[in-house]
């Protein structure tokens, strides 16, 4: 049986060289005993044949998938249906992995009384590494408040406490913030995390091609960021400009919006790019 099960949700995938790039480097792991189980989120395209014919490099490729596109939480939950690791780790199909991320996430997991392990991130695009994703090495509660102080793909978190929490809520509600809700609730559980401070993972973001999130989104986090602060007992009136954040953040003109976001590029610091 492995130790580590890779999960990976992948959607009508048109850049083929970029998602073998991804998967390889999981197969490529100075750390061996993993499965990468690949689920088609019900994909319009040829992408489950090509997944199936991919998976024929390496034994411990599995392909899963349905006629339906589900959302990601529910591919992944379908994913740790199916695992058979003690640890379950996250990857993005056009992402990359160095090739001693497990390597180091598996020695703290299993030697520091934590749930969740992730990494900083080196931010690139098509035209090459652009910036970086730093994250808190040690998340607090209170770091829940402005942002996911876990980069979702670098995570590699106990499947026993990914369990007890009944894995990803597959609600309207989390459509684009699933890994936010699942990680404010494994807090408010009791479980704790660690960040490496070290840039194990390659991130791809756009520069400056991001648009802002449409409202409904926007509400939609609002209301996911109230219910998990609740449950993490920091729902107070000195924090409902977080709660709300979101909104405000949709409602800044444009132009002001871009030079904001524009003096973050320049400074090569990735905070948060999905504003």
């Amino acid at each position: 049986m492995p130790i580590i099960s890779v999960i990976m949700g992948v959607y009508n995938c048109d850049n083929n060289s970029e998602l073998i790039e991804s998967i390889k480097s999981i197969l490529n792991q100075s750390f061996k005993d993993l499965e990468l189980i690949i689920c088609d989120d019900g994909s319009t395209d040829d992408t489950y044949d090509r997944l199936l014919e991919i998976s024929k490099i390496d034994s411990r490729i599995r392909i899963i998938g349905y006629k339906e596109n589900k959302g990601l939480a529910y591919a992944l939950n379908e994913c740790i249906k199916v695992s058979r690791g003690k640890y379950i780790a996250r990857q993005d199909s056009d992402d990359i992995s160095l090739s001693d991320r497990l390597e180091k996430e598996l020695r703290i997991i299993e030697n520091k009384n934590v749930d969740i392990v992730g990494t900083c991130a080196v931010v690139f695009n098509k035209n090459g590494e652009w910036g970086h994703y730093n994250v808190p090495e040690h998340p607090e509660k209170k770091d829940f408040l402005w942002n996911n102080p876990f980069i979702h793909p670098t995570v590699l978190m106990k499947k026993s406490s990914l369990q007890k929490v009944n894995g990803y809520l597959n609600t309207k509600i989390n459509r684009r913030c699933e890994d936010y809700d699942l990680f404010m609730r494994m807090y408010a559980d009791g479980f704790r995390g660690i960040n490496i401070a070290e840039y194990l993972y390659k991130y791809k973001i756009d520069e400056g091609k991001k648009k802002k999130r449409p409202m409904k989104y926007r509400i939609d986090e609002m209301r996911v960021r109230y219910k998990g602060f609740k449950e993490l007992n920091m729902l107070k009136i000195s924090t409902l400009f977080f709660v709300v954040k979101p909104i405000i953040i949709g409602l800044i003109p444009q132009f002001i919006f871009r030079k904001i976001r524009g003096n973050n590029y320049k400074k090569k610091k990735v905070e948060s790019y999905n504003e």
